[in-house]
């Protein structure tokens, strides 16, 4: 039972996620407008609409509840196999499961590495440049005379 209902979401939530499924829920919506005149707009009228959206929106909530709930677990199952298999840290498995504040905690220090990381290869790329200069100049007098700058 637990697999046919995971079916039958996934399904669900792909369909609904079509434009015709759109498109024939706008031609339902305008025909029962249309048909305002001819009911007088009376509660009658009204109140085919309102409990039909009512009932599909109730059910609906649940269906793809369900299959987004499976997607996201399997993106952080995804997503723990390339923390464990790179060089990442481990200890950001499972924080999905953290609240709000250990989240917002955990945001800022990983804000706070990344500007220090950014920094160490502001200094790095800046020392590589210096030492990469008289290697270009070099580089540059060998083109202009033709021969090594050894040969001169």
């Amino acid at each position: 039972m637990k697999h046919l209902f995971a079916r039958f979401a996934s399904k669900t939530s792909e369909w609904a996620g079509k434009p015709a499924v759109f498109i024939l829920a706008l031609t339902v919506v305008i025909i029962w407008a249309m048909l305002g005149p001819f009911f007088d707009y009376s509660e009658t009228w009204q109140l085919i609409i309102n409990t039909g959206t009512t009932i599909i929106t109730f059910l609906m909530v649940f269906v793809l509840q369900n299959a987004q709930t499976r997607d996201t677990r399997a993106i952080q199952a995804k997503l723990n196999e390339i923390i464990l298999t790179s060089h990442a840290e481990n200890r950001f498995i499972g924080i999905e499961n953290l609240d709000e504040d250990e989240l917002k905690h955990l945001d800022q220090l990983v804000a706070k590495a990344a500007r220090g990381r950014a920094d160490t290869e502001a200094c790095s790329t800046s020392e590589a440049e210096k030492t990469e200069a008289p290697k270009k100049a070099e580089g540059r007098k060998r083109r202009v005379s033709g021969k090594p700058a050894k040969q001169r």
